[in-house]
């Protein structure tokens, strides 16, 4: 079993998808259930719609799943293994509060060393817990041995006692923290494999402890990718535009075409554009590179064009606002200097629309349209094209930029005798 989370706090980031990708691949191959949990815990932050927000994405990106977990379902198993624990003696109430943390934590900033919580309560007596009418968290004890994990993409980790502490598990208000909720619902959920950033590296070996603890003996997997840079080198903000997967898709970006370059991020392909079904017959992990990867606009906007020259003309033309295979092709023409539905619709939207004619060009242009609205059927260009000089006497260099105008109110543009190909039909309809 697989798993794919995510916090319903804002818009999807890539490195979010990139996860939900590569966990649905890896479910795909082993043939194990991909599983969506919605971490919903924060109910300050969460976000009305934001989950089914979610949810939906994965359905555009074709991820399938076979279930929805919302985290907050599962708040009574928390509660209860934090008992169990506390009544195994592996666990306790910690009464310090966060001004004395805070006093320690600069304590050993000042000495230059690593923070660690030095079990101040760990061994407080009975009565005086029971009889402690402060605020408290719950802590679970420091381990003895050392964790050592199996990923796929790190290598094989091992976190030494010295490296952990006895730390929090339950927050003041006694809800969980990420660790023992993470922890707690992949045990739940009977989950293998763990794919995700490398930014919860640190989280990795507390959430081994906390299954240890509860007497959990199956030893997950992980494969922690590396995070996802801009083009000056920093890492992408969650909250930035361009990691958004709702503002890509705005932008005009297929689904097709993010998923083509998320896959191969840091990859070794056998091809440069694919779909993803394609990439279940070769993805391994065992190929991703384990530095960081910069993420290139340019990079994604020739994969994304790359995809639209692929895609069948009547499907392209819906994206642009038509059903209709001429339109399509029109659409085609234009990825000579368009590479995203959002530009190409703004190229066909005009030839459709009432059209601004220079004043230096409005007499001949009315010339023409006037003869085109008289003018016979004519099936190829050069025969329109003759017939529409010899009426108007216009030369050939005028009759080009004429038409231009009154086809696509553009001076500049594609070649104008291919989009008289598939606009031929629409001429009634373009030069009112």
């Amino acid at each position: 079993m697989l798993r794919f989370s995510s916090s319903p706090i804002g818009d999807m980031h890539i490195g979010n998808l990139r996860v939900a990708l590569l966990s649905y691949i890896i479910s795909q191959q082993k043939k194990e259930d991909l599983i969506v949990r919605i971490e919903d815990m924060d109910k300050e932050r969460n976000i009305v719609g934001k989950d089914q927000e979610i949810l939906d994405i994965l359905d555009l990106f074709e991820i399938k799943y076979s279930q929805t977990i919302y985290q907050s379902q599962n708040a009574r198993f928390y509660s209860a293994m934090a008992l169990q624990l506390m009544h195994d003696k592996k666990a306790f109430s910690c009464f310090c509060s966060p001004q004395w943390l805070e006093g320690k934590q600069e304590e050993a900033k000042a000495a230059n060393k690593p923070y660690r919580y030095d079990d101040a309560c760990a061994t407080l007596p009975a009565e005086l817990v029971i009889d402690n009418t402060n605020p408290f968290t719950v802590r679970i004890k420091k381990t003895e041995n050392s964790i050592t994990i199996k990923d796929h993409i790190k290598g094989e980790m091992t976190c030494t006692p010295q490296e952990l502490d006895s730390f929090v598990i339950l927050k003041h208000d006694k809800t969980p923290t990420y660790d023992f909720a993470s922890a707690i619902d992949d045990m739940l959920s009977d989950i293998s494999l763990v794919i995700r950033g490398e930014g919860h590296m640190s989280s990795t070996p507390k959430e081994d402890m906390i299954r240890t603890a509860l007497g959990y003996e199956k030893k997950i997997e992980y494969a922690h990718l590396p995070i996802i840079l801009n083009d000056s080198d920093d890492k992408m903000s969650e909250k930035g535009d361009a990691s958004s997967v709702i503002w890509l898709l705005k932008e005009g970006f297929l689904p097709s075409a993010i998923s083509n370059y998320l896959i191969s991020m840091g990859n070794k392909t056998p091809k440069e554009i694919f779909t993803l079904e394609e990439s279940l017959e070769w993805f391994g992990l065992e190929n991703l590179s384990k530095s960081p990867f910069c993420f290139k606009m340019d990079t994604l906007r020739h994969i994304n064009k790359e995809h639209l020259k692929n895609m069948q003309a009547k499907e392209l033309s819906r994206y642009v606002g038509f059903a209709d295979e001429e339109i399509g092709k029109v659409a085609k023409v234009y990825l000579s200097e368009a590479s995203t539905t959002k530009e190409l619709k703004s190229k066909i939207e005009p030839i459709f629309a009432p059209k601004v004619i220079p004043a230096d060009a409005k007499e001949q242009t009315q010339s023409m349209a006037e003869c085109i609205k008289n003018a016979p059927y004519f099936d190829t260009y050069e025969d329109f094209k003759n017939h529409i000089i010899k009426e108007t006497r216009l030369s050939e260099k005028d009759f080009i930029k004429s038409l231009r105008l009154l086809l696509t109110g553009a001076e500049f543009g594609p070649d104008i005798s291919e989009l008289y190909q598939h606009l031929k039909n629409y001429l009634g309809e373009i030069v009112k």
